[in-house]
This record gives structure tokens, C-alpha cells and sequence, in this order.
């Protein structure tokens, strides 16, 4: 009966008659229920779920029911993809002592579902290369080129051995990635309790923290080449597409991969002899950390079955009255490692709250002007099989309907975090100022300043007291935005609520279970509610806009800053190189040598040449008063738009993000087609901005530095033309 009040309170209050204005957006916020966000938590993760699992065709068959409950047209699309899973797992110390670890995670007793073994994946990374390799161990720290650089230093090689390596600091694919690069034949990912077991936390099931035998699965596919089936790059995974021979495949380790727990990586840490490693290597182990090599030997072998799965994407629609055409996107993943309540439950639980709102809405009397398209994809955990195959397969179509889309994926308490386009970012701080927060009821954006006031420098603060709007993140890789983004050029959010809990510790472990998450997450799922609240708000603000909500100004001002750092970058490295070889010309290395530590002394190198930043400082000053003309074009001609003028703008704008990619793509990974985001090639999920310019100095090719900076510069200029024909559209109104 309260509900019912609230809602009649709503609707008095407001022009529920008018599209396009807030009216909807507030009778929406007034709608979802933290209850069935939590229920539907409950029905996703009773069991485990992962690719080609029988639950997990479940999960995606009930959701499809559920759409069509609440008026939606709704259908699965399937895709075959290719997704190994293990037949052989072995993992033993054969020198000094022989020691076979145990590479299992035992069920929890207060955890009911922990005990489901045998629908249970194994712990295990997707897209390692089976093997069976012995060698001695040495320990790397994260496995990132600057570690190596640093066994370089001691004169330690990893040719021919197996690196030990813990989770962290990189994405995870990184770790073999490199260690391949360098040599070795094997590669062991561990947890350490200094990242996410008891150095932060309680551990699981006292708290919320990996235990000794928690395992962290996850793919190792070369993500930052491309996502996707290996075997199909570039084109969707339908019936009848050529494949790829698994030889001809770049995307799979070149080495076995296994990850194992800390419990499992102990004794073999506590064994290595060699170097006491650096202070920033040492994890929360209780043993001496060392380098290695020797003495321990470690025989690894992996074997899988590299069958095809059968990806279950649920794609529902609510069409449009006036726009059908125009696409607004929204997606969360159904698939888990594991039981998966956290990762991604708590995203899709969210989604799904929103798109029984949506249906409510319309019961009400809503049509949208825009076509809602909501998916729940598959294959996510693997490759982001699922949403890349289904972008792939409909790419034409996407090319010229798809206005954005928004992506979420796990869910937590506290702040608001928001990455994407950041022509997007001024609708976002709109619906945030909307949203409120349910612990201080004041709004999620107020909660989201308040963080960058204490937590940043005096820039930052001074900025988040100042500028009209947050800033939000620009996105790398690592979930299912990537295939939209980068290669479709299609304007995109990735959103998600967190900051206040440790959820790593169970994360694609067998424990992430709906037992933890209401134990020590989200318990009430009220923020699972403003999650849903977010993101549906921002649907309908795209849905329903005159004018797609797209302010070129934010966009410039980020671009100005991402010129500033690759000059920066450039200069730090030109006056660190010259420092190094004066220290190296003043003997200042041979002074603190230590014989008993031998240690390789740096050797001369060439100081970077000055770099023509000029073409890109002219494009980005041409974008920025591209936008501000736009800006105040629009302000003056609003109250003048015409149908005609409207549609004509729109179909302009819905191609604005794809003036900013280039169809040959980044240097060796053509797949990534966005020139100012991308996963970095050697990071992995982090962001690399202005990506083919920034990995190039970084990776002191300087030839390609100046080549990548003309494409940007080019690629800003064609933003900037675009933006120039809105605004002289408009200026004809005003003669």
C-alpha cells in the first residue's frame, strides 16, 4: 500500500504527460525494489553458471521469460565460440623436496553452496596452452616489464624456467604475456595475502578475504590484441563463419599457465633461494621472499579440451515510437567462474530491476522515442565472447543506429564510479546530482565530490570544488564495453557502485556466493537499487532526449589534458636519461657497487629527440572551440529546433564518437580501431589514452610517435568538422 502511495505521490506531482523531460525519470527512480534485486540474485547464483554450463542456459531461459512478463521482446542469439576447459591439472615441487599441491578449494561449511563440486569449473586460467614443462622457479613479483627490468639489474634470467608470479598490479594475461617474451617456458599465478587475504581483512568465512586455498580462476587470453573467440577475429561466431586453425590463432599463451592459492604457493616461495627481493616485492607470506633460481624445480603440466561452447546471449527490446532506429544499448554479463553473486550477479540483478521498472513505465503510459535494447550476455569471464561475437555479427547495423551504450557489471556499496566517452560526462553528473545515496541520503554525486575533495591532491580538490562536473574515467578493457567502444566507436558508460568493501577477496573463487555477498556486500541491496536507479534514469535521458545529450566541451577539455601528459611524458624521460648517463659519466653507480650483490650498472642511452606536438596542440585547440560554438548554438536555438532540424542533428551526432577512430586500427592490434582509448598493450585492463601515441614513446619508438600523432590530430580534426556542421545547422535557424 506504501508503494502504491508513493507512486500516486509521483504521478500528482508531476507532468507525467510530457516526454523528454524529467518526469519520467523521477517515476521511474520511484519504481525498483532492493527485495527483487536480491531475489534475483538468490535464483542466478543457486548454482554454478559458467559458459556452456546447463544453469547457465538456465539462468539465461528464465531471464528471457522475465523480460517478455514484463513486456518486452525478447529472444536468445547463440554463438559458438571456442572455450578450452581442463582435463589435467598438475602442479609439484620435484627438487629440493617433492611436495604435489593440492590446486583445490574446499567447501565451506556455512556456505551452502560452496559444496556444488561437481558443476564446479576447476581452478584454472582459459586460454592457457597445454603443456607439460619442468624447470627451475623463479619468483617475479607481478610479472610486469618493469620487474624484469629489475632481475635484469641482478643478472637473473628467466630463460628457461618457470615464473612464480602474484595477481595484481596488472591484468592477469599481462603475466604470461611477458614472461613468455622472456624466456620462460611455465608460469604459476598466485594470490598473496598481502593483496586480497589477511593482510587487508579477515579471510573467508570469518571475513571477506581470500583464504589459504581460495583460488582467483580467469582468462589469459591476449585481451589487448582482441577479445572475442580466438578463432573468429573480426567477424561474429555465427553457424558457418571461417574459423582459424588453433596454430594460427595470437591470441592463446604461448606457455602453460595455472594459477594456484597461497596455501599452494608457500612452500614453494619459502624453498627459492637467491636474492632477497626489493622491499616492494615482499608480500604478507611469512617467509623471506627470494628471487630464485634455486633450488626448487616445479613441474606443471595442463591439458584441455578445446571443444566449442554455446554462448546464450538474452537480447529484449522496447521499440520506439519515433526513433526506431535509434539505438540506446544496455548491458551486464549472466555468466560466472563459479556461482558468480558478486561478479556479475549484482550488475545484472540491477539490470534486470531495471527493465521490469521500464515495463512498468510503459503500463503507465510511457513510449520511448528511441529503441531500448537491454542484453545479458554470456561468455563474459572468457574473452568478452558473448558482446564481442553479437558486435561483430551486427556491426553494420550498430554502425548506424547504436547512440550509446552503458555497461555495468559487479556492483558494491558506496561511491558511484563512472568511466566512458567524455562527451557523455555532463548527462552523467545530471542524473548523479538525481540519484541519492541510501546511507546519506544526500545525492550520489555530492557522496562522489566529497571523495575527490578528501582523497585527491590540491588540484583535484580545487577542480571538484569548481568545475561544473566530475570528472569521469576514460576505460581500458575488462569488461563487456570493449567491442562497443573501440571497435564500433560507439559512445559508451561503464558505471558501478563501490569503494567501501574489500570484494577481491573471493573473486572468481568458489565463494563468490550469494552466502558472502549477503554477509558482507551490499547485504540490503540498496545500492544495488541506486545502481538501477543510475543507470535506467540515464536510459530514458537518451531515450527521450530532443537532442542526444552530448557535451563536446567536457570531451575537448579531456583532450587538452591528454596532449599536456604525452608532453610531459615525453620530457620526463629526456630528463631522466640525462640524469642516469650524467650519474653513469660521474662513476656514482661504481661508488655504491657492492661486491657481495652483483648488480648491472645502467649503460648510456640516447636522450629522446624532441617530438612536432604541434599538429596534435592544433587539432585539440580546433575541438575546443568547435565545442564551445556548439555549445552556445545550441543554448541560443533550442527553443527553434524543428522536427526536421532534430532528426538531421541527431543522425549527425549518433556518429560523432566514430569521427575519433580510425578503421586500420593501432599499431600490431588493428582490432582496437579508437584512437583515444584502449586497454595498453602491456597493462592490459588499465587505460592507455591517446594509446598509439603514449605506447609509442613509452616504448622509445619515436618515428611511430610522430606517425601516430598526425592519425590523432586527424581524428580530432574530423571530430571537430562534425561538430562545425551542428553548429552551422543551428546558426540557420537564427536567420
Amino acid at each position: 500500500m506504501k508503494k502504491l502511495l508513493l507512486l500516486f505521490v509521483v504521478l500528482a506531482s508531476l507532468d507525467v504527460t510530457a516526454q523528454g523531460g524529467p518526469a519520467w525519470d523521477a517515476m521511474f527512480r520511484a519504481i525498483p525494489e532492493a527485495g527483487n534485486i536480491g531475489e534475483y540474485m538468490r535464483i542466478m547464483s543457486a548454482r554454478p553458471h559458467h559458459l556452456g554450463s546447463p544453469y547457465g542456459k538456465e539462468n539465461a531461459e528464465w531471464m528471457l521469460a522475465k523480460f517478455k512478463e514484463w513486456g518486452w521482446d525478447a529472444r536468445i542469439e547463440n554463438y559458438d565460440v571456442l572455450f578450452p576447459t581442463p582435463k589435467e591439472r598438475l602442479v609439484e615441487m620435484v627438487a629440493p623436496t617433492r611436495l604435489r599441491l593440492s590446486l583445490e578449494e574446499p567447501a565451506v561449511g556455512v556456505d551452502p553452496t560452496s559444496s556444488q563440486r561437481s558443476e564446479q569449473l576447476p581452478s584454472f586460467n582459459a586460454y592457457s596452452v597445454d603443456g607439460d614443462v619442468t624447470a627451475p622457479l623463479v619468483y617475479v613479483n607481478y610479472g610486469r616489464p618493469v620487474d624484469y627490468q629489475e632481475l635484469d639489474r641482478r643478472g637473473i634470467s628467466v630463460k628457461g624456467a618457470i615464473v612464480i608470479v602474484r595477481y595484481g598490479a596488472s591484468w592477469r594475461g599481462i603475466k604470461p604475456k611477458v614472461a613468455a617474451e622472456r624466456g620462460a617456458i611455465g608460469c604459476l599465478i598466485y594470490s598473496d595475502p598481502r593483496d586480497d587475504g589477511y593482510y587487508v581483512d579477515g579471510v573467508f568465512p570469518d571475513g571477506p578475504m581470500r583464504n589459504k586455498d581460495g583460488v582467483q580462476r580467469g582468462s589469459v587470453m591476449d585481451m589487448p590484441t582482441f577479445p572475442g573467440d580466438p578463432t573468429t577475429p573480426g567477424r561474429g561466431s555465427i553457424p558457418g563463419a571461417e574459423r582459424l586453425d588453433l596454430n594460427q590463432t595470437t591470441t592463446l599463451t604461448r606457455i602453460p599457465v595455472l594459477p594456484i592459492s597461497y596455501g599452494d604457493a608457500q612452500p614453494l616461495l619459502a624453498a627459492l633461494a637467491g636474492d632477497v627481493v626489493p622491499m616492494d616485492w615482499r608480500g604478507g607470506l611469512p617467509i623471506t621472499y627470494r628471487t630464485g633460481p634455486g633450488p626448487v624445480r616445479v613441474h606443471l603440466k595442463v591439458a584441455f579440451d578445446w571443444s566449442l561452447k554455446r554462448v546464450h546471449n538474452v537480447i529484449a527490446r522496447l521499440e520506439g515510437s519515433m526513433y526506431p532506429d535509434e539505438w540506446i544499448v544496455r548491458g551486464n554479463h549472466h555468466d560466472a567462474w563459479v556461482n558468480g553473486a558478486q561478479d556479475p550477479a549484482s550488475g545484472m540483478s540491477a539490470e534486470l530491476e531495471e527493465a521490469r521498472a521500464l515495463g512498468e513505465l510503459v503500463k503507465q503510459g510511457w513510449r520511448p522515442r528511441r529503441t531500448i535494447v537491454y542484453a545479458a550476455w554470456d561468455g563474459e569471464e572468457q574473452g568478452l565472447l558473448g558482446s564481442t561475437e553479437w558486435v561483430e555479427h551486427h556491426q553494420a547495423e550498430l554502425r548506424d543506429k547504436a547512440v550509446v551504450y552503458i555497461n555495468t557489471d559487479g556492483n558494491g556499496r558506496g561511491f558511484l564510479n563512472a568511466g566512458g566517452s567524455h562527451a557523455l560526462e555532463a548527462v552523467v553528473n545530471s542524473v548523479a546530482q538525481e540519484v541519492e545515496d541510501p546511507q546519506t541520503k544526500a545525492s550520489v554525486w555530492k557522496r562522489m565530490q566529497a571523495l575527490e575533495i578528501r582523497r585527491g591532491p590540491a588540484a583535484v580538490r580545487n577542480e571538484a570544488r569548481s568545475r561544473p562536473d566530475l570528472r569521469i574515467d576514460a576505460l581500458g578493457s575488462g569488461s563487456d564495453y570493449s567491442a562497443f567502444l573501440q571497435h564500433a566507436g560507439i559512445p559508451t558508460l561503464n558505471l558501478s557502485f563501490g569503494g567501501l568493501d574489500p570484494s577481491d577477496g573471493i573473486y572468481h573463487s568458489i565463494y563468490d556466493d550469494y552466502y558472502h555477498f549477503t554477509k558482507f556486500l551490499d547485504t540490503d541491496f540498496t545500492y544495488g537499487r541506486a545502481l538501477a536507479q543510475t543507470v535506467g534514469s540515464l536510459v530514458i535521458r537518451f531515450a527521450d532526449a530532443d537532442i542526444l545529450p552530448f557535451q563536446f566541451t567536457n570531451l575537448a577539455d579531456t583532450v587538452q589534458t591528454y596532449v599536456t601528459e604525452l608532453q610531459t611524458l615525453l620530457r620526463d624521460a629526456q630528463a631522466e636519461i640525462r640524469e642516469t648517463n650524467r650519474q653513469i659519466e660521474e662513476g656514482v653507480f661504481t661508488a655504491l657497487a657492492d661486491s657481495r650483490r652483483p648488480f648491472r650498472q645502467p649503460v648510456v642511452e640516447s636522450v629522446p629527440p624532441s617530438i612536432n606536438f604541434a599538429p596534435l596542440e592544433n587539432a585539440a585547440a580546433q575541438l575546443t572551440q568547435a565545442a564551445e560554438r556548439y555549445r552556445k548554438s545550441l543554448e541560443a536555438s533550442r527553443a527553434r529546433l524543428t522536427p526536421d532540424v532534430i532528426q538531421t542533428m541527431n543522425k549527425r551526432l549518433i556518429h560523432s564518437e566514430r569521427q575519433l577512430t580510425d578503421t586500420a586500427g593501432l599499431p600490431r592490434r588493428p582490432w582496437y580501431r579508437h584512437l583515444l582509448y584502449a586497454p595498453g598493450y602491456y597493462t592490459g585492463y588499465a587505460v592507455k589514452t591517446m594509446p598509439g601515441v603514449r605506447e609509442a614513446l613509452e616504448e622509445k619508438n619515436y618515428a611511430e610517435a610522430e606517425r601516430e600523432i598526425a592519425r590523432v590530430a586527424d581524428a580530432l580534426s574530423r571530430g571537430a568538422a562534425l561538430i562545425d556542421e551542428l553548429t552551422s545547422a543551428l546558426d540557420k535557424l537564427s536567420k
